[in-house]
């Protein structure tokens, strides 16, 4: 495992888009895992000036995304889907059927999942970018006695919905329920770039990368992996 602390979120956005940038020019058909939430949104922007300014095509990139709430369409502004359209894929050059996340509308949730882990199995990620949740969940993975290996629909924590409720008018238009990828499934990937900022998160940091190894702490998991990066500011990484 790699830990880079740095002095500005500036700086550390600008490396992650560097990373990825690395990455399709070492393999323009890379497959490419990526998360939502604040914590990419930095990131998002230096690799949509860095494709502006002619340094990255991603004609040839396939993405898959972590996760996306079970209830709201594409449409819904706080849909995953739209997330990724607002940030993202509107503002480069990927082929939109080369976008895959979780279909949160899907009639059969459960043939949904196998269905999104078929693809995986199928095209490899080759870096998976993770964020940390404040009780330790990576992508939608909450604490529990056991996790799922594969893709599945989860229950969200208390934690976790309130986390969300700034997203939301009220805490009763939050969805209660996600697909999201298994544990399993993100370790499949090649290369993990778990990225953290601020000061609230500087605890679940620590447990994360020092502390046993549990499912009640999801992300702990991620010291098992041989090529994890992780990617903090100085307020995340002050405890370590």
């Amino acid at each position: 495992m790699i830990i880079r602390i740095f002095n500005t979120r500036e700086e550390l956005d600008r490396y992650a888009a560097q990373f990825y940038i690395d990455t399709i020019a070492a393999k323009p058909n890379a497959t490419l895992g990526l998360a939502t939430g604040s914590t990419p949104i930095g990131i998002y922007e230096k690799i949509v000036e860095r494709y502006k300014s002619g340094d990255v095509t991603f004609v040839n990139v396939t993405t898959f995304n972590l996760d996306e709430y079970v209830g709201l369409p594409p449409e819904n502004e706080q849909s995953y889907a739209y997330f990724m359209k607002h940030h993202l894929f509107g503002h480069i050059d990927i082929r939109q059927d080369r976008t895959y996340l979780p279909n949160g509308m899907a009639a059969d949730p459960a043939a949904q999942c196998a269905h999104y882990d078929e693809m995986l199995a199928a095209q490899p990620v080759d870096v998976q970018l993770l964020g940390l949740g404040h009780n330790g969940h990576i992508g939608f993975n909450e604490p529990d006695a056991e996790l799922h290996g594969g893709t599945h629909v989860v229950q969200l924590k208390q934690e976790t919905l309130e986390a969300n409720a700034r997203f939301f008018s009220s805490m009763d238009e939050v969805p209660k329920q996600a697909i999201t990828m298994g544990v399993g499934s993100i370790l499949k990937a090649k290369t993990i770039l778990l990225v953290v900022k601020g000061a609230d998160k500087a605890d679940i940091v620590k447990r994360a990368l020092q502390g046993p190894i549990t499912t009640e702490c999801p992300a702990s998991l991620l010291q098992t992996h041989a090529n994890v990066i992780v990617l903090l500011d100085q307020e995340a990484g002050r405890n370590l």
